[in-house]
């Protein structure tokens, strides 16, 4: 059996990712959740989300003893980032502020309040809303341009590097959704709770090799 860890640092929605991945596994993977490094380390793929304030977020895992365990996975195992997972990954965010853990450069910032009061949008912007993709990646494979995914979020990144940019919607601005780079893949919208597109997202990541 080969190990897929989702990381718990004690922060995000982990029964949800769990159930949902292991509907999509396939028979030789067993999923996990886990707050031990040494089955991080073990892990032939690596699950990061995230739940809540990015202070809250940064501090917990700091203070969990992954850190590490997190950066070396970060480095050649296939890895993904959930909400607050995704934004981690970035260098900075405006939420609090918080550094974060600068696997990406760019940034974390809040929506535009202007924008979306303008449009008759509220944040946190909460619901479907479609994704579209900027680029071809593995794991877009089977899942149509434009497809609807779920979102509970008040902030978003703003990656420095335009080739990581796989995925943008609209919520008053056009943002980044997910990001790409190597190992590492991250979305900001919740698979978990965006049904069948949102399996098989999770479904191509178990069968990833980048």
């Amino acid at each position: 059996m080969t190990l897929v860890a989702i990381v718990d640092y004690g922060m995000g929605n982990l029964r949800s990712v769990a159930q949902a991945l292991s509907h999509v596994k396939q028979e030789n993977q067993d999923i996990v959740i886990t707050s031990e490094p040494e089955v991080i380390d073990r892990a032939e793929r690596v699950v990061l989300p995230g739940q809540g304030a990015m202070p809250d977020c940064m501090k917990a895992i700091r203070e969990s003893g992954l850190l590490e365990s997190v950066y070396r996975a970060a480095r050649d195992k296939p890895m993904f980032g959930v909400c607050v997972g995704e934004q981690m990954l970035f260098e900075t965010s405006e939420e609090g502020p918080a550094d974060c853990l600068s696997l990406f450069p760019g940034k974390v910032e809040r929506f535009n309040a202007a924008d979306t009061t303008e449009q008759g949008l509220k944040v946190p912007h909460m619901g479907w809303n479609q994704v579209e993709q900027v680029r071809q990646h593995p794991l877009w494979e089977g899942i149509a341009d434009k497809a609807w995914f779920y979102f509970v979020h008040s902030y978003h990144v703003r990656p420095a590097v335009a080739d990581h940019i796989a995925g943008q919607s609209v919520h008053g601005e056009r943002f980044t959704c997910a990001v790409a780079r190597d190992n590492i893949f991250a979305t900001q919208f919740h698979p978990e709770k965006s049904a069948q597109d949102g399996l098989r997202l999770y479904r191509n990541f178990l069968r990833w090799h980048p």
